[in-house]
């Protein structure tokens, strides 16, 4: 199996229903309470892209690129329609977006993106940055260059020289995408029209790269 740094089709990706999941086991005690334990360190998100499928074109565009990742086989990019930038919804990326790291001897860093609120933050790997959408800052101040970012893992290096001080806040700021796979080997095609059609479901499972 591998990789395929590609993209699902754009336009599909932004009518699809799903999100994040999480695996929890929960033991109820004799005394009423829970013991509830987290099997998963990050949250793992599912999509169906079958509802975006409007017409034959679409119809095509999605058997096309399915043939191409040989179904189950091999990951590819996916757009979340709602999470896919460091940014908060409706607002520009900025460098001081996500605090990645704090300066000292090592000179790589992985993106990473917060949620969180007062109780609790998890801090998310990004994987999968789109090419030159990186920007990143060290103590405040945009770094122009001396830097270089990894686009298949999101692993940012800095150059011999400009390597951040110990102490300094290493911010960043991206656009990113999922790494998914289909998660079915059957695509079950349902023509409703001479001009359109349906593909009922379509799954697709997040998978690291």
């Amino acid at each position: 199996m591998a990789f395929h740094e590609q993209r699902f089709p754009l336009r599909l990706s932004l009518m699809t229903s799903g999100g994040p999941g999480r695996q929890t086991d929960i033991v109820s005690l004799s005394n009423g309470r829970e013991a509830r334990n987290r099997r998963w360190r990050f949250s793992r998100r599912r999509y169906d892209v079958g509802t975006a499928v409007r017409s034959v074109a679409d119809l095509y565009a999605v058997l096309e690129f399915f043939e191409a990742r040989g179904g189950q086989l091999h990951g590819f990019r996916f757009r979340d329609p709602v999470d896919f930038s460091s940014a908060r919804p409706g607002e520009p990326v900025t460098p001081l977006d996500q605090l990645i790291a704090t300066g000292g001897e090592t000179a790589t860093f992985q993106l990473v993106k917060a949620y969180g609120d007062g109780s609790a933050i998890e801090r998310r790997p990004v994987a999968k940055p789109v090419t030159g959408s990186v920007r990143i800052a060290v103590d405040g101040v945009e770094q122009t260059e001396g830097f270089t970012c990894d686009a298949t893992t999101g692993i940012v290096t800095f150059a011999p020289g400009h390597v951040p001080a110990e102490g300094t806040e290493i911010r960043a700021g991206f656009d990113y995408d999922v790494p998914v796979r289909f998660d079915t080997d059957r695509i079950e095609i349902d023509l409703e029209a001479f001009r359109a059609g349906r593909i009922p479901s379509i799954p697709l499972i997040e998978v690291m790269p």
